[in-house]
């Protein structure tokens, strides 16, 4: 399928997305749509280990279209950008944020998305909606996850931007790298992935999420389950135990 917004590829189990809207990447309706496309595509790949998504141009991305938070485009705007969201969420193996500038509004909202965030040291980080009279919808529900509630509502509230490594001290990303290390840093986690079973890298981002929220007794029963019930009755966990044993590299049958 073509784009208009934003550039894939896709081979041996590495999908690229790329927000490719000049100058900054800001979301629009179509672009909003354009991804949810292509992230459809990703969740009904059975082959795929890992995703990234990254961003052409200075800034990764700087939010949403002031424009399209008109009263009469508004609610079909919020469909789209929610859209983008509920598809993330059905994606079941790692998606890694290769953000290399400003993420700002929404664009941050996307980013922590993802399973995974690798910024450059020139990344930034922030909510400013409230500058120009909004809330952050998906943040709102997501940042309490990542920072807490205290630190959620500061920077909702305060519209405050925070330096890549000030996002890394709170949780809200995984590692920064040097500008001239970022892209080995992004496609350093990424290779680490595709070393792995698709399966069980799939069964290992279901045992973390499916987990989320429940009672210690509750998470723990269901997480052994997984374990004992599907895990271990997987061919490629078996090929991982013999090739150990037969000290070789092991060849996953992806079931």
């Amino acid at each position: 399928m073509a784009f208009q917004h934003i550039k894939t590829e896709q081979a041996d189990g590495l999908a690229r997305i790329t927000l490719s809207r000049p100058k900054h990447n800001v979301l629009n309706i179509e672009m909003m749509r354009e991804l949810s496309a292509a992230l459809s595509a990703l969740a009904a790949d059975a082959d795929l280990k890992v995703a990234i998504l990254s961003g052409e141009g200075p800034s990764w991305c700087a939010g949403v279209d002031v424009g399209e938070h008109r009263p009469e485009v508004v609610a079909e705007m919020m469909a789209a950008f929610n859209g983008i969201f509920e598809i993330m969420e059905t994606i079941e193996v790692p998606l890694i944020a290769a953000v290399h500038g400003p993420s700002l509004g929404g664009g941050m909202e996307l980013a922590i998305a993802c399973d995974i965030v690798v910024a450059s040291s020139k990344a930034t980080f922030g909510q400013p909606e409230i500058r120009l009279g909004f809330f952050p919808p998906y943040a709102a529900v997501r940042l309490p996850e990542l920072v807490g509630p205290a630190r959620a509502i500061e920077m909702c509230t305060t519209g405050r931007i925070y330096s890549a490594d000030e996002a890394r001290a709170m949780g809200l990303i995984s590692q920064v790298a040097p500008e001239d290390a970022f892209g080995e840093a992004v496609e350093g986690v990424a290779g680490s992935l595709l070393l792995s079973s698709p399966l069980i890298i799939r069964l290992n981002k279901r045992a973390v999420k499916s987990q989320a929220g429940k009672a210690f007794p509750q998470a723990l029963a269901g997480v052994t389950d997984l374990f004992l019930h599907t895990l271990m009755k997987t061919e490629d966990t078996l090929e991982g135990i013999n090739s150990f044993s037969e000290k070789r590299k092991p060849e996953w049958k992806n079931r």
